[in-house]
């Protein structure tokens, strides 16, 4: 197969591990910390699990004392979106898991989830891994989106372990896979099963974290890779000097993307979704709050610049999250009615505007009507509003059109607002990975091996002091139930494991906030350029702004 000269380059690159995990995994001595619990509703997890709840994290130090090697079967399943690094993480676990004894087997699940209970897999050689090293993707087994959460897919999952002689599963995925693993890893010491499950955190969302958890992988490389688009537009724009630029980018949940984009790039508005929900924002008061700059901007003869919309930024404004709320509640039970599925899209919104309380009503009635059928689309896998499919940077610039034109109209605005509206999404979920994401990477896979070899279950593979070069990175595993708490998924309590919001007295946003006004009305645009593989380390081996920012002393 014919590759690249940069892929034929990538795949000579050697990551680094940290030094507890140089010697391999038979070296290791064990540093248990004490009894952990979850973030929240601790009563409730530590019922539901029973057997793997309350454990210590573990950090991992070099010893002299080695312990037998012995040879193990393990599994691995990539799970939910894709990120930068998943193939790497894969290779530092093949690595590991052969340098501690060649004829140990791993067998890698197809498609995700659903490849462990339908028993699809294929089992990687070193020729086989070596052809995906520090390449982006994650299209070397594929990944899936299956909850794994019933006894009957337990049962199936056993029995394919069985088959294989497989002691061990990591599952490298987001929250919710994680949220998977700990279910699994839970139900297997209840029945004995003699399988851990060891997670990977994964997701370019970067909500995946906390103390232990300094960093998911994918965010470095996804990051970069938006802000070189970014910057790219700031460089048009700033030449053609005519359009207004909405740039929506990836993450729904949280805006730790969007945040560190803009902190790369320095845009003239970064809008972040955490800070509309504590200031209880309305969607008008952020178009009024976007208008503002733009009329100022006018007057001082700029008709155009650039604006960062979260994904998911429908989600916090208080209104819209009542709304949808309301939505995902009523929609489940329409959906089970006929005269609901099959009547025109018309009449759903009017049948939709009579069920909801008057003041979702109200603002439900007030969207587009394109708006309106995004907000009806088909459910994701939690069977909540797909919000990835709103088109919210295209509202805000309808939005915007009408103000500003009732605004000329009244004589208070004699600018010009011609847009361009961008989604960036999936340009990074596959790109090469940094250098950082690289090592980061391979680090997780090769530590998740370390912590199967300890006899660990039920834990997510950690490595931390990632702001320090990899010579002086922490290898262990925290508890995945020390992430817990309760959500409300499809009318139901579920545990799953919680997500990392924006801190908005923490010191990532503060930098954004202290430039905010500075880089409204002035173009201190960055051009950050392509992700850098090759040159200086302070150019090719940096960490995030966001990290940087994070565990700066």
């Amino acid at each position: 197969m014919e590759i690249s000269p940069l892929q034929k380059a990538r795949l000579q690159y050697n990551p680094k591990l940290p030094p507890a995990l140089k010697n391999g995994v038979l070296s290791l001595k064990h540093v248990l910390g004490g009894k952990t619990e979850s973030v929240a509703d601790q009563e409730q997890i530590s019922r539901i699990f029973e057997h793997t709840y309350g454990k210590p994290v573990v950090t991992f130090e070099a010893s002299e004392n080695s312990k037998t090697a012995k040879a193990i079967n393990v599994g691995v399943i990539l799970s939910g979106g894709q990120a930068p690094g998943g193939h790497n993480v894969i290779a530092g676990l093949f690595d590991a898991l052969k340098a501690a004894d060649a004829s140990s087997r791993l067998y890698g699940f197809l498609g995700g989830p659903s490849g462990l209970t339908d028993g699809k897999y294929i089992e990687m050689t070193a020729e086989f891994v070596n052809a995906y090293r520090n390449t982006g993707g994650f299209d070397i087994i594929g990944s899936g989106r299956t909850k794994l959460e019933t006894e009957e897919q337990f049962n199936k999952a056993w029995d394919v372990c069985k088959k294989l002689n497989i002691s061990a599963i990591v599952i490298i995925g987001g929250d919710d896979s994680n949220t998977n693993a700990a279910l699994m890893a839970e139900w297997f010491v209840k029945h004995n099963a003699g399988i851990q499950v060891i997670g990977c955190p994964k997701t370019i969302d970067g909500d995946l974290k906390n103390e232990q958890i300094e960093i998911s992988f994918g965010f470095d490389t996804a990051t970069k890779t938006y802000a070189e688009l970014i910057g790219n537009i700031e460089r048009d724009a700033n030449s053609a000097k005519k359009y207004w630029h909405f740039i929506k980018i990836m993450g729904r949940s949280a805006s730790h993307v969007a945040l560190e984009a803009g902190l790369q790039t320095q845009p003239n508005i970064t809008l972040i979704s955490e800070e509309v929900a504590a200031k209880k924002m309305s969607l008008a008061q952020i178009v009024d709050y976007i208008a503002d700059i733009i009329v100022r901007r006018a007057e001082n003869g700029k008709n155009f610049g650039i604006v960062i919309v979260p994904e998911g930024l429908i989600e916090f404004i208080p209104e819209m999250k009542t709304m949808i709320s309301e939505l995902n509640d009523l929609t489940h039970e329409l959906e089970k009615d006929d005269k609901y599925t099959s009547a025109p899209q018309a009449d759903k919104f009017t049948i939709i505007e009579k069920a909801l309380s008057s003041g979702s009503a109200k603002v439900f009635e007030s969207l587009p009507d394109g708006i309106k059928a995004q907000l009806l689309m088909d459910r994701d896998p939690h069977g909540n509003v797909q919000v990835s499919r709103i088109d919210t940077e295209k509202l805000l610039i309808a939005m915007l059109e009408k103000k500003l034109a009732a605004m000329k109209k009244a004589g208070t605005y004699k600018g010009k607002f011609s847009t361009q509206s961008h989604f960036f999404g999936y340009e990074g979920r596959c790109a090469f990975p940094s250098n950082f994401d690289a090592d980061y990477c391979y680090s997780l896979g090769y530590n998740a091996f370390a912590l199967v070899s300890g006899g660990f279950t039920g834990y997510l593979s950690s490595v931390r002091n990632l702001t320090k070069p990899a010579t002086e990175w922490i290898a262990g595993g925290i508890p995945l139930t020390m992430m817990m708490n309760i959500e409300k998924r499809k009318g139901e309590n579920k545990p799953v494991i919680k997500k990392a919001l924006v801190e908005l007295d923490g010191p990532v946003f503060a930098r954004l906030e202290k430039n905010r006004e500075d880089w409204a009305m002035n173009d201190r645009y960055l051009f950050p350029g392509a992700v850098q593989y090759f040159g200086p380390a302070e150019v090719c081996d940096r960490t995030t702004v966001t990290i940087q920012l994070e565990h700066q002393k």
